[in-house]
């Protein structure tokens, strides 16, 4: 080996280190019995502890669900499953039995509706509910076949998604011993995710003292909506691509039974009758569909979902189950390998 050789071995040679020479001290675990046993028996213990504390804290989540669908002739919403019938409206009673604290959260439930449909679920165009005035006047080929009317008028907002929103309306009262109601106060600020507000949706820019409805001049509504979407609320500030109700609605469900938030009811429901006004428009008799709205109370953990509390249990029963089994094992083969080794 000559002396270039020599270089370059030395120079490629790693430093005299604890760490490039791997000789820093390292730690190996025995999976023995005596480790092993009381470490799955522990795991399953902590499991199921959290599993009972989650399922306690999801069970003390109150919920009042009321069917509105109208499927059945003894229902008082019945005459509105007629879809000749315009601007019909109807009632539904419930009873508060115990004082719901709030805030008290109001949704609606839509079953056998498949927003996760792939056609549907692209259906949209995000430039244009993100104000982009040129996706505005061209809406994206995804929206097909609600692109344009049948005039060749730019649709906005575009898509089979926002054709199809969701447009039953809510007000509900407390019945009064004398007689009269009290209508509850329902707050719909702050019902849509943050990002979704203050990133995703924008309205186009209004430059020059130009107002909503002049922006959205040379567009027409959805086909399926009563009326255009800068006049979705009397509130400017909820209006047009940032009404929370149509934020809400777009944000697509993955299951075809879901819930959507609609409103808070931030003193709570204290004990009594209630009325729900319903202004039914939506329908969903033909796709075999139910329509719900449902009042309820949250927890640390958010709403009522036992499913991690029973994850949490059933993960911790295997742990259980696994200790027995590999005890069972080792006392019976422990034995036999101690006589072997003799």
């Amino acid at each position: 080996m000559n002396r270039q050789e020599d270089g370059v071995l030395l120079k490629n040679k790693p430093d005299n280190t604890a760490f490039t020479q791997q000789r820093l001290p390292a730690w190996q675990p025995i999976m023995s019995a005596g480790y092993v046993l009381p470490t799955f028996l522990l795991l399953g213990l902590a499991f199921i502890g959290i599993g009972l504390g989650l399922l306690f804290s999801s069970n003390s989540v109150i919920e009042l669900e009321l069917d509105y669908t109208g499927n059945l002739p003894n229902s008082s919403c019945y005459p509105c499953t007629n879809t000749t019938i315009k601007g019909c409206k109807c009632n539904v009673q419930f009873k508060v039995d115990t004082l719901l604290v709030g805030p008290v959260f109001m949704y609606y439930e839509l079953s056998n509706f498949y927003q996760n449909q792939r056609k549907y679920g692209v259906s949209r165009d995000d430039d244009q509910l993100n104000g982009d005035l040129q996706y505005l006047k061209n809406p994206s080929e995804y929206c097909f076949p609600f692109r344009r009317d049948s005039k060749g008028r730019p649709i906005a907002p575009c898509g089979a998604i926002a054709n199809s929103m969701f447009n039953d309306s809510f007000v509900v009262y407390k019945m009064n011993d004398n007689g009269t109601r009290t209508k509850v106060l329902l707050n719909a600020k702050g019902i849509s995710w943050w990002t979704d507000y203050n990133v995703k949706f924008n309205n186009p820019p209004t430059d020059n003292g130009t107002d909503l409805q002049e922006v959205f001049k040379g567009t027409v509504k959805p086909i399926n909506w009563p009326r255009p979407a800068y006049e979705l609320d009397t509130n400017p500030a909820n209006n047009g691509f940032i009404n929370e109700d149509f934020i809400v609605w777009m944000r697509t469900a993955a299951l075809p039974n879901f819930r959507k938030l609609y409103r808070r009811v931030e003193g709570g429901l204290q004990r009594g009758n209630y009325t729900v006004e319903i202004s039914y428009n939506y329908p969903v008799i033909s796709f075999n569909g139910q329509k719900r709205v449902t009042f309820s109370t949250i927890s640390w953990m958010g709403g009522r979902n036992p499913f991690l509390g029973i994850a949490y249990l059933v993960c911790g029963c295997v742990c259980i189950v696994t200790t027995a089994v590999m005890f069972i094992v080792y006392v019976k083969y422990q034995g036999a390998h101690a006589s072997t080794e003799k």
